[in-house]
This record gives C-alpha cells, structure tokens and sequence, in this order.
C-alpha cells in the first residue's frame, strides 16, 4: 500500500506486483554494459521496478545465485551439473545474448596484429615471452616488433570470460587442454591478474607490453587495440556481431538445457572466440510476486531488448534461439 495526500486527506492505494518490486543480481561484467542498458529501460517502462545488478563475475554469480541470495545470476560460464544439484532453488539457463572475448594489447606504435591459435596458448602458457618472437612476427609480416617484454594479463576472479577463453584456448592447443585446461579460475602459468573485464581493460591500457583478454565493448570503450584471431576455417577475423552470429549459425541443434560452446566454430567468418551468455533463474521464485516480475523482465528481454545488443557490440539471440528460449520462459512460476 502507498500513502497519497490529497486536500488534507490520506489514502491508501494498492501498488501492484509489477508496480514494487525490487529484483536483486549479481555476476557477469561480461554483461554488464548492456544489462546497465537493459536494467534502466525496463525500469522506465515499469514504474517501481528497481533492478539492484552487481557485476562480480560469473563465479560469483553463480554461487549467489545457488545460494539464494539473489533472485538472478548472470553468467558467461554455463553451471555445472554439481552447482545446480547443491542449489537452494531449482534453476535454468535463459540465453539472454551473444558477445565476443578480444586478444587486447598495449603494444606503442602497433594496433593492427594478428594473433594465430598456437600464439594465443603459447602467450598465456608463458613460452612467448616478448614481443618480437618469430612466431609472432610470422603472423605479421611487415610488422616492426619491438624488443619489449611481454606482461601477460588476466583474471584475478572466477571468470565467464575466463572460461570462454580457456574454451577455445583447450580446443586449439593440446599443450593448454593438458596443462592448465578450461575453467573460470585456472592455474595460470604466467601473468598478473586484473579483477572484472575493467580490471584486465585498465592494465592493458596503463602498462606498454601487455595482453590481455575482455569482452569486445570493454575494448572498444577504453581504445584498446584488440587483434585479429586466425578462425577454424583459416580465415583472420577481427571480433564483430556478424563474426559472433555466424559462430552462431553453426550450431545444428540446441540443447534443451541451453549449456553449449560455440568456441572455435566453423564458417568462414565466424568469430571463434563468441560465447551465449546465459541469465540463471529460478524455476519457481519464492517470491511469487517477485517471480512475476522476473519473468515479465525476461521476456522483455528477449523479445525487446535484442534490437538493443548491437548498439553495445553484442549479437542478438537468432530467432530460431529466441523462440526456444521464450518457451522455457513463459514456463518459470
């Protein structure tokens, strides 16, 4: 009930559900940028709905969200069958968007490289160590490198981007998926760690010799040179939301739980470090005027808030993945 002074008198006037209700979450940085976006539409179009979005990482997400703590967890790293049996509440993966993981670096005087696969795992298992290695100038020819050290950079949190990356890292590199592996937190051979995809952005952009690894728009918004990355099929590709759709094309069939990797995908122009990002909620919200809300703001999202992902360099979900998607949806209580 809401109190409304008019002439003197007081009334009581019932607020509905949708009207106030204040939604918690928290994980992706990943995602952030375009849930900052998403988050505030919503809440314009539906007076009294506050969304509270705390972007600590998928592994933070997760465990939050696992616990009950939150109504939402946000994730670029799909829960694993042992997360989701030790959840307070009963939970499933909603795709929610598309994006891509950037090669960054703080090279002077270069912003234009190429990074190949074996370099890439090469770069983070600390066998390449400055910047002027034939490996690396192999890739770029004509290139001047420079005889400067490298600083490998990642992150200090449990990580969905980290797992993306690791992802592909383990499909193209036999050294990496026998050594350290794919995971949100790995043992790191090498590196210093930067916390959120801001922290890896604010390393690279301070420190001249440095790489490191974020999602697009945090290359973008902070001038970072981001390279170009060899695909499956041979082809140099620069992130893009056409890259990142493509690598979405490529999947004949998804899964009924919506945990699938599209790392390293086939197609001539497809990105081959894209990645879904995935909202984790619960089936049934204890909260029943809560859950209502959620899955009010859910569906906006998939309906609505795709025409808003390529303003943030993200990809929308394709339709026939937003139609799958709207069913597990409409199905949550």
């Amino acid at each position: 009930m809401k109190k409304i002074l008019i002439a003197g008198f007081v009334f009581l006037v019932a607020l509905s559900a949708a009207q106030a209700q204040k939604l918690t979450g928290a994980g992706s940085t990943f995602d952030n940028p375009i849930f900052t976006k998403w988050f505030a539409e919503y809440s314009a179009a539906h007076p009294g709905v506050e969304i509270n979005y705390q972007s600590i990482g998928s592994g933070g997400g997760i465990r939050q969200v696992t616990s009950g703590l939150v109504e939402f967890g946000a994730t670029d790293v799909p829960a694993t069958d042992e997360q989701l049996a030790g959840s307070k509440n009963k939970l499933v993966h909603i795709p929610v968007v598309l994006g891509a993981v950037v090669p960054i670096y703080n090279v002077p005087g270069i912003t234009d490289l190429k990074f190949s696969p074996g370099v890439l795992a090469d770069l983070y298992l600390g066998k390449i160590v400055n910047w002027n290695d034939p490996l690396i100038a192999k890739d770029n020819p004509g290139e001047h490198l420079p005889n400067l050290k490298i600083i490998v950079v990642h992150r200090s949190d449990g990580s969905g981007t980290t797992f993306i990356w690791t992802d592909y890292l383990s499909k193209v590199s036999p050294d990496w998926l026998n050594g350290p592996g794919r995971g949100p937190s790995p043992a790191w051979p090498a590196g210093v760690g930067g916390k959120g995809n801001d922290g890896v952005a604010g390393l690279v952009r301070q420190l001249p010799g440095t790489i490191g690894y974020v999602e697009l728009i945090y290359a973008l918004q902070n001038h970072i040179a981001s390279g170009a990355v060899q695909n499956a099929a041979g082809t140099w590709v620069k992130a893009s939301i056409e890259g990142v759709s493509e690598a979405a094309a490529s999947i004949k069939q998804l899964p009924a739980d919506f945990r699938i990797s599209i790392t390293n995908a086939p197609g001539k122009d497809a990105y081959p470090i894209s990645s879904f990002s995935w909202i984790l909620a619960p089936v049934k919200c204890p909260d029943e005027a809560k859950g209502k809300v959620l899955k009010d703001l859910l569906s906006w999202v998939v309906v609505s808030g795709q025409s808003e992902a390529a303003s943030l360099s993200y990809a929308p979900l394709p339709k026939s993945v937003a139609d799958q998607v709207l069913k597990t949806v409409y199905s949550l209580q």
